[in-house]
């Protein structure tokens, strides 16, 4: 935990240098869930959750965690991720990340109401990355041929 803050510190502090090089200052930042516009949808047997990406903006693929919570009968399986764009990043390494927007469609097995909380993060091209953010829908999983369900927002 030491070590994620120490990095985050450090992103900080890189991305005001950055920003200063670049020209943009990092109050001209994007507030995070306007950067990354969460959404989800339960259809049949599958949680679907996007994020429409803002333009200078990008999000790890590894960083994204998923929970289903209030429905004891309902799993999550393992999420299906589209192929990213690898990148070399300064403090994380090697990685993929998304641009534009990503979608990512997870198995789940059961029926009805349940809270999905989904943890993701992303960075600016100027150098910043924001801390991980936690967005939440209230998603109903239906047996198929049911019309979906559809819930956005996200909550910090």
């Amino acid at each position: 935990m030491k070590r994620f803050l120490w990095m985050l510190i450090l992103c900080l502090a890189a991305g005001s240098a950055a920003a200063q090089l670049f020209g943009k200052k990092t109050d001209e930042l994007l507030e995070p869930e306007k950067a990354f516009r969460f959404s989800a949808r339960a259809d049949g047997g599958v949680v679907e959750v996007r994020f429409v990406i803002a333009d200078g903006y990008y999000m790890y693929r590894d960083k994204f965690r998923f929970a289903a919570e209030g429905n004891p009968d309902l799993r999550l399986g393992a999420p299906q991720f589209p192929v990213g764009t690898r990148h070399k990043d300064e403090f994380f390494g090697e990685t993929e990340t998304y641009r534009k927007q990503v979608t990512i469609r997870i198995p789940a097995e059961g029926l009805g109401p349940f809270e999905l909380k989904v943890v993701s993060q992303g960075c600016a091209d100027v150098g910043v990355c924001y801390v991980p953010m936690e967005s939440q829908a209230t998603l109903h999983l239906a047996a198929g041929g049911q019309r979906p369900v559809l819930s956005e927002g996200p909550r910090q």
